[in-house]
């Protein structure tokens, strides 16, 4: 019966494709397209709606440990090893990115409004605690303009809402080695 379908909309396709003008050739290849774009359609549509409401992208229904996880899975994807601190004694660090000499310290804070200059103040004062090179805030919200210029100041790489899409890239350039020059 589909079958039958799909046959019925490819005549139909060029039979129009040639009384709208279309040459013969062209008229064929509209015939033979048409019925896969029909096929194609439903699993595109499927597909496009899944990607759109995929479950654990959405950070802002996540609790702060939730986003903590999810920083850190995206952290791993970068081929990088991840340590989680604990929630107590973590002088301000909630995971450990990448390998010594050159390790990554992030705060992560999940907050309904802007963070502020403390959370810069946090990673960048525990990093040496957690023998950290590099510091980053990350948020599902923005940073206040005193925190940008603290973070400016020590070199503290800030991911606000807008660039969490460019976390992975951002990742990974803070963790690749240093090139260092061939000893000779």
């Amino acid at each position: 019966m589909r079958l039958k379908l799909y046959v019925a909309v490819g005549i139909t396709a060029a039979v129009a494709a040639y009384l709208l003008g279309a040459t013969p050739a062209w008229s064929l290849a509209i015939g033979a397209v048409a019925p896969i774009l029909i096929a194609a359609a439903p699993h595109f549509l499927r597909g496009t709606v899944a990607g759109l409401t995929t479950p654990g992208d959405d950070n802002s229904e996540m609790s702060g440990l939730e986003f903590e996880y999810y920083v850190a899975r995206i952290a791993r994807s970068c081929g990088v090893p991840v340590i989680m601190t604990s929630v107590t004694g973590d002088w301000g660090v909630d995971l450990i990115v990448g390998r010594r000499p050159e390790r990554l310290a992030i705060q992560c804070k999940r907050q309904s409004r802007p963070v502020g200059a403390g959370a810069v103040q946090e990673v960048v004062a525990g990093a040496p605690m957690q023998d950290c090179t590099t510091t980053m805030v990350v948020t599902n919200h923005e940073f206040t303009p005193a925190a940008r210029k603290l973070a400016e100041l020590h070199g503290c790489e800030l991911v606000g809402r807008d660039e969490l899409p460019r976390l992975r890239s951002t990742i990974r350039r803070l963790t690749e080695p240093l090139s260092r020059p061939e000893p000779s």
